[in-house]
């Protein structure tokens, strides 16, 4: 297993009582995988599993880790999951895809080549796509990267599969930029 095959989570905050229990700092839409007996990399080969979890206190227990000396050690580490187990543990609603499947998508306008998905970013409560603008734009001075909406009435479709987004009114963001 290697590091560009796990996905980030979550992270393992301080100790808290003398049971073991930790803060969890979750980075994921999808709480519902983080449950009793599941089990998460804390690097390429080593793996944690859990052995409660407290959702309203923000509290979670590893199996092994029962005093707070021993908790310790696993403060600040990063929990990660691989892709597969993402997509078998979390369930998108009809029309929604995971930001990593996004990701590397071109972007079109019309049948226009804006650019590349280089990334998703929340701003309160609205999702992004962040564009890396395409070479033949960038020859006519336009903006190395931009943002567009990733809603509707910018978002017309997405094929994962295809690695294509078609989107409306990009084209003005861009040159707004």
């Amino acid at each position: 297993m290697k590091q560009s095959d796990l996905l980030y989570i979550a992270t393992i905050g301080k100790t808290v009582g003398l049971k073991g229990d930790m803060k969890l700092h979750i980075k994921s839409d999808f709480p519902e995988q983080f449950r009793k007996g599941a089990s998460f990399y804390i690097n390429e080969k080593d793996k944690l599993t859990i052995d409660s979890i407290n959702f309203e206190r923000g509290l979670v227990k590893f199996e092994g880790y029962s005093t707070p000396e021993l908790a310790k050690k696993l403060t600040n580490k990063n929990l990660y999951t691989t892709y597969e187990q993402t997509r078998k543990d979390c369930r998108l609603e009809e029309g929604e895809n995971f930001w990593f499947d996004i990701i590397g998508c071109k972007v079109y306008e019309e049948d226009e080549l804006l650019g590349e998905v280089k990334e998703l970013e929340r701003i309160l409560d609205v999702n992004y796509l962040l564009i890396k603008t395409d070479e033949k734009l960038l020859e006519q001075k336009k903006a190395k990267s931009f943002l567009v909406p990733h809603r509707k009435p910018f978002l017309i479709s997405i094929d994962v599969n295809e690695k294509i987004i078609k989107l409306n009114g990009a084209k003005d963001i861009l040159e707004a930029s």
